[in-house]
């Protein structure tokens, strides 16, 4: 009788062209981007002697980063099996399945500022309110075949 363990049999391998799933993984929330926005509206306030309008630029920079930075602390992101989701709270809100994904991208490689990617309907281009190396990691894990080339 031999064992079913030792025989040869094919490793399955994923198709290049399909995610590879390896469970459910939340991403952390970082306020980077949101911080250095509101950062670089107050750096605007003293210039408001050279042109008024830098008056209403900090303000709308500050309040941006502000806006941002609530976003950063509600939403919740999340790589499922078959689709990113977005949550608020315990709530879904936002369902982008991998199935659809024509591509990808980290804008600004040293320092993630944008994540980009795209849908067979929908273009989407979001601030990187979460842990940039966890996205970068899960997205090479489960889209590998989509990534375009780094930006600059």
């Amino acid at each position: 009788m031999s064992d079913p363990l030792s025989q040869d049999s094919p490793a399955v391998q994923p198709s290049s062209q399909e995610p590879v799933e390896t469970g459910a993984v939340s991403l952390a929330p970082r306020f980077f981007v949101p911080l250095g926005v509101s950062l670089l509206g107050a750096l605007f306030i003293p210039l408001q002697a050279g042109w008024s309008g830098f008056r209403w630029l900090a303000l709308l920079l500050v309040l941006f980063g502000g806006f941002l930075l609530l976003q950063a602390r509600l939403l919740r992101l999340e790589f499922g099996e078959e689709a990113l989701l977005v949550f608020r709270g315990s709530t879904e809100i936002r369902r982008f399945p991998y199935a659809a994904w024509l591509g990808w991208r980290l804008f600004w490689p040293a320092v993630p500022v944008l994540f980009y990617f795209r849908e067979e309907r929908s273009i989407h281009l979001l601030p990187v309110l979460f842990d940039a190396a966890g996205l970068r990691e899960q997205l090479q894990r489960r889209l590998p075949h989509l990534a375009s080339p780094p930006a600059p």
